[in-house]
């Protein structure tokens, strides 16, 4: 059998179909899953936090997606009110949901892949801050946020050395797409950077202590929009799947 992958979706305020509220996903998570030999399942938002433990307990790995900004109250609760007016939409029913499931991910040691929005999450449920809008916080920083060319690779993000994840793409240097606004600020005591762009913007990350979870990397990019195109990306969801059969 196939590993089952939980997937994060998006809390939309207003659905397609209805006007209440829904959910959402890039099929592209599930195709990157589906191809590199998982299973994947998307979550319900509304799960509660006994079934976010069921859920975790039946599932082989879980992959954090990418979305809308974590509340400021998670992480910058006294951000002045000028720079807080740059945050995007929030997803309030999502932050606990996936506060819940990375707690359980932990409890639980069950592989895990973060993308994105799931990359700030991961920072922030650990104990991190984020950047709240680069171009705000840092002037002169590259462009982040080109959701028009989210196929293309439009900066370069330099890997450390040991890491897992340049041994997974054979190289220390890649392209990448960058569709954020916001970033990884101080980072998390459990974890390591291994990625970076030139203008010191976090794209990478991943465990101090790698016995704490059977996998874990953590990426700004949207990989599962370069994989088909990029085969080194390919082998990011592979090592994932792998992890999530040997658990």
């Amino acid at each position: 059998m196939p590993p089952l992958i939980l997937v994060t979706p998006c809390q939309q305020a207003a659905g397609v179909e209805f006007a209440d509220s829904s959910i959402s996903l890039s099929n592209r998570y599930t195709r990157a899953i589906n191809d590199a030999g998982g299973m994947p399942l998307v979550l319900p938002v509304t799960a509660t936090r006994d079934q976010i433990a069921e859920l975790v307990r039946r599932a082989d790995g879980v992959l954090l997606t990418g979305g809308e900004d974590i509340e400021l109250k998670h992480y910058a609760p006294d951000t002045p009110p000028e720079l807080a007016a740059k945050l995007g939409e929030v997803e309030p029913a999502r932050d606990a949901l996936e506060f819940a499931l990375v707690e359980e991910i932990f409890r639980q040691r069950k592989p895990l892949l973060c993308i994105c929005r799931g990359h700030q999450m991961l920072n922030v449920a650990l104990g991190g801050t984020l950047i709240v809008d680069i171009p705000t916080q840092l002037p002169g920083a590259l462009a982040h946020k080109q959701v028009e060319r989210k196929f293309d690779l439009v900066h370069h993000v330099t890997l450390a050395s040991d890491s897992q994840l340049a041994a997974l793409f054979a190289t220390t240097q890649t392209g990448t797409n960058s569709t954020h606004h916001q970033a990884v600020a101080r980072l998390a005591d459990a974890l390591r950077v291994t990625g970076t762009t030139t203008d010191g913007v976090i794209e990478a990350m991943e465990l101090k202590d790698p016995s704490h979870l059977p996998f874990l990397q953590s990426v700004q990019f949207h990989p599962e929009r370069l994989y088909d195109r990029y085969p080194h990306f390919a082998h990011l969801f592979r090592a994932f799947i792998q992890a999530s059969v040997s658990k």
